[in-house]
């Protein structure tokens, strides 16, 4: 191992030393990983400690120190684990398609664990399933003209716009099961009190979107992904037209 790599990076990469015997037979960092992103999933992130992976495991909590240092680490390690490897994608795709999938693979993994975009992000891509997911979308890029510069400005782009919008998703979903009614009601909800509240003559443009019923319904929420993403696009593709 090298000792000026952070704890959690030699881990990952699997170049931390191994216990040489532990009190627990079987018991490995991946299925500590795996067990803590299990309870993460089901409970959310708050539920996640090292005595409640223990137990979720049928360990000791002193056991899983030999693998993990601390519950930082281990969160570090379950957002890493919770992206998994992306999808490969055609060489003959094309950046924008390339690009366009990549996106669509990143919302999947936020989908599936909301909890990973909440936690603020500590550093540039290290871990082995983030390096993997910044290479496809360089490799996405690659042809597309842009400097190497411009390809991290445009990864950064994409990837900011998929976390944003994944965690307001996520945010709304939970607000609308708490509220105990169906999406199409509370949504349709939202104008009706607007109405009460404001003045047509003090808000005319609002006046205006009410009556036009954007709000009757909940809209699908790939709809509004598609939205932004290819208006993102669209604006790279002027960037790399310009060239």
């Amino acid at each position: 191992m090298d000792e000026g790599l952070p704890a959690d990076v030699a881990a990952a990469w699997g170049l931390r030393a191994h216990p040489g015997k532990g009190p627990k037979p079987g018991l490995s960092l991946e299925r500590i990983v795996a067990a803590a992103v299990k309870i993460a999933s089901r409970d959310g992130l708050d539920a996640v400690s090292m005595s409640r992976v223990a137990a979720e495991l049928g360990a000791s909590t002193m056991s899983l120190y030999r693998y993990v240092s601390a519950k930082d680490e281990l969160v570090k390690l379950m957002i890493d684990a919770a992206w998994g490897p992306p999808a490969a994608t055609a060489p003959d795709l094309g950046w924008r398609a390339g690009l366009s999938r990549w996106a669509w693979g990143m919302r999947a993994a936020l989908r599936r664990h909301p909890w990973a975009a909440r936690v603020p992000i500590s550093g540039l891509p290290v871990l082995p399933n983030e390096v993997a997911w910044f290479e496809q979308a360089l490799a996405d890029l690659d042809g597309s003209g842009l400097a190497e510069a411009e390809k991290a400005s445009v990864i950064m782009l994409v990837s900011g716009y998929v976390r944003t919008l994944a965690t307001l998703e996520s945010d709304l979903e939970a607000t609308v099961r708490a509220s105990g009614v169906t999406p199409d009601e509370w949504m349709a909800a939202y104008p009706r009190m607007l109405t009460k509240l404001t003045d047509p003559g003090r808000f005319p443009a609002l006046a205006k979107f009410i009556a036009a019923g954007v709000f009757d319904r909940a809209d699908d929420p790939d709809d509004e992904f598609i939205f932004g993403l290819e208006r993102i696009l669209d604006g790279i593709e002027v960037l790399i037209s310009s060239r």
